[in-house]
């Protein structure tokens, strides 16, 4: 059986699953080179023009399901691509397709999946949009996924109806635990910071890397008895109501610089702190209620390695599994998987490694011979190296096919990589490292590796290292055991007695992760960079070289 199924809002994304296996996935913004791009038409162009197989089930996938022309549009162009009809798997499924990836790439038996998520599934009532989903939590168990609480949040102009509101959702969700809140999630109150320091709300990333700087503001408490404080908070009309602290709309700005960085660090830093305890509190209750002490965590929120470490340390007897795709990249595949579990109740085939999404192998026409010697050398000697290997990584992060390294123990290494990168100062840089040394360097909550960077750990030996190691004493560390990447550190640990190199994702600050030979030679082309080496070609091109 063969399910497509695909993701129309932002990071929109095609998956193909063959009888519980992915054969494809690929996202938009890697064929069209703009950022987060909606609708993959590409994506579908490029599915269909490999002619895997008679297509079984086609999904359309969409949180907000609220635009019947656009829905309307696409029925009838995957009758044309495939001669299926459509369906519209988006009504109240937004955060189980979620759950779903999480759980069953987790390969728990059973397990508690928290989908943590700024804006899920719209309710509808009467035709009019009135409250989103912003958390759920689900039993994931061999036969089914069983939700068992979901916290909405309701729409600004709906306040006067949210007890009818709310017992239509109980309605809906007869045997679940549902609360609605004002107009507020937890990612939505994350969301207020990264609205002040003039980002995009799905830029997250950036507020949290900048958290690292600020004081804790004791006196302000952005939720009250677990509830969301909408008192704290306004919403921008010509923002596409994002989420901003109340009286702060005149100090957003994109300028965070040394010298009026303070006030935006502490607001980050509030909301980091308070909306991991949120979650933690989240956890905690759910634990304690069922005695599953396997817990998944998926949603935007879940790329938060600063909270994924809370959770860890304050839950020691917890065994987590945090979903290396955890955002909307993902509910495409999630969403094949709970669909073809609803059919067939056959086995599903998690996911090995990040490295599946789809990748059609070129042939380099440019450059001259080289090998791993080489690539060591240039690291020892200062350079910056792009490595372009195979497929890329299907998630956000870099895991070493298509990675930036450095050598992190160069002091300068940060304003180095950031200037080439062309990103805001104060973002860190996550390192990888040999699993084998894993514990010399790093505290790590007692686990034995790390290969997708979805934690951030506290370094024991940061002066050795201080290219990747953040202001607050952490990192975000990836652990390797194989593959070319293992390979090169290995001959850099012996050159050096480091095991340890800076990897960032191979792009420029804006730009999606590179796909193609084109893609990295532009970016060559545009930064400062001094070298990309091709593994599957043998090859480097040196940025003084290059014409």
């Amino acid at each position: 059986m063969r399910i497509l199924a695909f993701n129309i809002a932002h990071d929109s994304s095609v998956c193909s699953l063959l009888n519980g296996k992915i054969e494809f996935f690929c996202k938009e913004e890697r064929l069209t080179r703009k950022k987060r791009d909606k609708h993959p038409f590409k994506s579908i162009e490029l599915y269909e023009s490999l002619k895997l197989g008679k297509v079984d089930h086609v999904l359309y996938l969409t949180p907000s399901n609220c635009e019947p022309d656009v829905e309307f549009v696409w029925r009838n162009y995957i009758n044309k691509k495939f001669n299926v009809e459509m369906e519209n798997y988006s009504s109240l499924l937004h955060h189980k397709c979620h759950a779903s990836l999480a759980f069953y790439n987790s390969k728990f038996k059973k397990s508690l999946v928290f989908v943590i998520d700024r804006n899920g599934s719209i309710f509808f009532k009467d035709g009019q949009s009135v409250a989103r989903e912003s958390e759920s939590v689900f039993v994931g168990n061999k036969n089914e996924l069983k939700c068992i609480l979901k916290n909405f949040w309701l729409e600004l102009d709906k306040e006067t109806q949210k007890i009818h509101i709310l017992n239509e959702l109980k309605k809906y969700y007869p045997n679940c635990n549902i609360t609605l809140h004002n107009s507020l999630g937890i990612t939505k109150v994350y969301e207020a910071a990264t609205t002040l320091i003039g980002q995009d709300a799905l830029e997250n990333g950036k507020t949290m890397g900048l958290s690292s700087y600020g004081k804790k503001i004791n006196n302000e408490k952005l939720f009250i008895e677990n509830i969301p404080n909408a008192n704290k908070f306004s919403f921008l009309k010509d923002a596409n109501k994002s989420v901003c602290f109340y009286n702060c709309e005149n100090l957003i700005t994109k300028d965070i610089n040394k010298n009026n960085y303070t006030f935006y660090a502490d607001k980050a830093k509030l909301v980091q702190t308070e909306t991991q305890e949120q979650v933690l509190n989240l956890i905690k209750k759910q634990v304690n209620q069922t005695s599953i002490k396997n817990v998944c965590i998926v949603g935007g929120y879940g790329l938060n390695v600063v909270a994924n470490n809370y959770y860890i340390k304050n839950l020691p007897k917890i065994n987590f599994y945090f979903e290396p795709v955890s955002d909307d990249t993902g509910v495409s595949i999630g969403a094949a998987m709970l669909k073809y579990k609803e059919l067939t109740s056959k086995q599903i085939y998690p996911c090995t490694n990040n490295f599946y999404h789809y990748y059609k192998k070129e042939k380099l026409n440019i450059g001259k011979k080289s090998n791993i010697d080489e690539v060591c050398n240039l690291l020892t000697n200062k350079k910056s190296v792009a490595i372009f290997e195979g497929n890329p990584e299907a998630g956000p992060r870099a895991l070493g096919h298509r990675s930036i390294l450095f050598d992190p123990r160069n002091i300068d290494a940060k304003k180095i990589v950031n200037n080439i990168k062309k990103r805001e100062w104060y973002r860190p840089f996550a390192g990888v490292i040999l699993k084998s040394e894993f514990k010399k360097y790093f505290q790590t909550l007692d686990l034995k590796e790390s290969p997708y960077m979805t934690i951030n750990f506290d370094v024991i030996s940061n002066n050795k290292i201080p290219g990747v190691v953040h202001v607050d004493n952490t990192c975000r560390i990836q652990t390797v055991s194989e593959g070319f990447l293992h390979n090169l550190l290995k001959k850099f640990y012996i050159k050096t007695k480091c095991p340890i190199l800076l990897n960032t994702s191979f792009n420029l600050a804006g730009e999606p992760l590179v796909q193609t030979y084109s893609d990295a030679l532009l970016t060559l082309k545009n930064s400062s960079l001094d070298a990309i080496y091709f593994v599957d070609e043998k090859k480097i091109v040196i940025q003084n070289e290059f014409h």
